[in-house]
């Protein structure tokens, strides 16, 4: 994926017996799989579905600096997903001779989490004084001495006068899967909006040795031509990330040969013209999924 940056949901089981379970589930993006080193998935994005497709009953994710957590009691037989969907719109226009940008992360969401007290301020050099040898007042784009940065439009607050908007949507999708007893299907039943996951093989039903095949859809349809990345966890320690790059054929399938057991993170990506806002000229899909594949 061109992203360094990547988000996944991670069970602590994937597989499990019984009449009840309960499952935590961490949500997170970071630069390493599987590590807590970035940002938490927004909670509110966050739904579980049942086995037989229904919503499960509410849960209350808890947002710590680094990720989303929550507990899901099990209490249908079958395969449940966990799943996080993000659409943004975000680019460019011009507004009184200006290039202004729209849309973008401007802060936190409404009712989310602030930075916590003491914790240190994000980017390069987080101190408040200058740089040894720095001159003070110094002329930048948002330094003391220069033009401050305008913040960004809302969507909705586009001006009519505004000229030369250019706007792309952004979905992201990040799912994970766990089944109590035997494996089922329905969580699977595509939407018909966007880029989904169709597995051919069940993902709690992969092992090491073994060949998976997977299919994309785009708005229902299968999709040729998606880039799909895959890589075991644990790659912070690795010198090569040894990442599987394949893509779609015409049946949207990828065939995945499974080297060794573990945690994998599968992402897909893809763009197209079709926006659902009416106003963007792009779309641009994101689909990431955490797998665990099983000693055989």
């Amino acid at each position: 994926m061109a992203s360094a940056d990547r988000s996944f949901i991670v069970p602590s089981s994937t597989i499990l017996a019984g009449n009840s379970n309960t499952v935590t589930f961490d949500a997170a993006g970071a630069d390493h799989l599987f590590f807590f080193d970035h940002r938490p998935i927004a909670p509110e994005t966050i739904i579980v579905s049942k086995p037989d497709g229904s919503p499960a009953d509410p849960v209350t994710p808890v947002r710590t600096r680094f990720r989303t957590v929550l507990d899901v009691r099990l209490d249908q037989q079958g395969t449940w997903k966990v799943a996080s969907r993000q659409v943004m719109v975000s680019g460019t226009l011009r507004l009184n001779g200006e290039e202004r940008r729209v849309g973008g992360r401007g802060g936190p969401p409404p009712g989310g989490a602030a930075m916590p007290a003491g914790a240190p301020a994000q980017g390069p050099r987080a101190s408040a004084g200058p740089a040894p040898g720095a001159q003070a007042g110094a002329a930048g784009p948002d330094g003391p001495g220069g033009q401050r940065r305008q913040p960004p439009i809302a969507l909705a607050d586009i001006p009519a006068e505004a000229t030369d908007v250019h706007l792309t949507e952004m979905v992201n999708t990040t799912e994970t899967f766990v089944t109590l007893g035997a494996p089922t299907e329905t969580v699977f039943k595509p939407s018909g909006k966007g880029l989904e996951f169709a597995p051919i093989t069940h993902p709690n039903a992969i092992a090491a040795g073994e060949t998976a095949r997977f299919r994309f859809l785009i708005d229902g349809k299968p999709a040729a031509g998606v880039k799909v990345t895959v890589v075991q966890g644990g790659e912070r320690y690795r010198d090569d990330v040894a990442a599987m790059d394949l893509v779609t054929g015409v049946d949207g399938a990828v065939a995945v040969k499974w080297p060794s057991a573990g945690l994998y993170w599968l992402g897909a990506e893809a763009e197209d013209k079709h926006p659902a806002e009416k106003r963007a000229e792009m779309r641009r899909m994101l689909y990431s999924a955490t797998l665990e594949v099983q000693t055989p």
